[in-house]
């Protein structure tokens, strides 16, 4: 076995365990370093496949700025999870039948797939050929002109996903004193404010 196979098994076991435990994991802080894991084994599975530019930004970016916020947001905010997870639990019947569906179009997608034209499969890394454009420009060309409406549709996708979060998360608490602009805006300063005629020697 070659270092490089080595090393991609690694990396792919890496990938696996990483992105299990986030998911069965049950304290949130450890589901973020698992993830972080996954995403630092992912940038090796690419850097390995020769896009040394994507894996420099899922580590800056996903690593660096994403899972780093997570970890920010779990440790600081004063979140009830098992509340979450107990309101959560009587939406499992559908979220299992949404898992289903999702599983049966990867296993239909899995089962139509195949090379696109002019496109040869190699063997191993060391078989693919070079070319002249540089892969980031590769990258570039086909995102933004092949598959542009798809990659439009996967940033609604985290849109929703975003929105999702916060108003699973979002709670109005009734003990915080909240800001009321219009209040001081509008209040009326003879009866904001009271003059005291302190003597001296005398104390308030």
């Amino acid at each position: 076995m070659t270092p490089a196979a080595l090393a991609f098994y690694l990396f792919a076991v890496a990938v696996l365990t990483g992105g299990l435990m986030t998911v069965i994991s049950r304290n949130p802080v450890h589901s973020v370093l698992w993830l972080i894991l996954a995403f630092l084994s992912a940038a090796g599975l690419f850097v390995l496949a020769g896009a040394e530019f994507v894996a420099m930004l899922l580590v800056i970016v996903y690593v660096g700025a994403v899972a780093v916020l997570f970890l920010f947001v779990v440790m600081m905010l004063d979140v009830d999870f098992a509340e979450l997870k107990a309101e959560m639990a009587k939406y499992i019947p559908l979220a299992m039948l949404i898992g289903v569906i999702v599983l049966m179009q990867l296993a239909l997608a899995f089962g139509v797939w195949q090379a696109a034209d002019g496109v040869t499969l190699a063997a191993n890394l060391s078989e693919l050929e070079g070319t002249e454009l540089h892969n980031t420009a590769a990258l570039g060309n086909v995102i933004y002109d092949d598959y542009l409406l798809l990659f439009q549709l996967s940033g609604l996708i985290l849109l929703v996903a975003m929105i999702g979060a916060i108003v699973l998360t979002l709670r109005h608490r009734e003990d915080v004193k909240r800001q009321d602009v219009l209040a001081q805006m509008y209040r009326d300063p003879a009866k904001a404010m009271e003059l005291k005629d302190v003597k001296p020697g005398q104390g308030l």
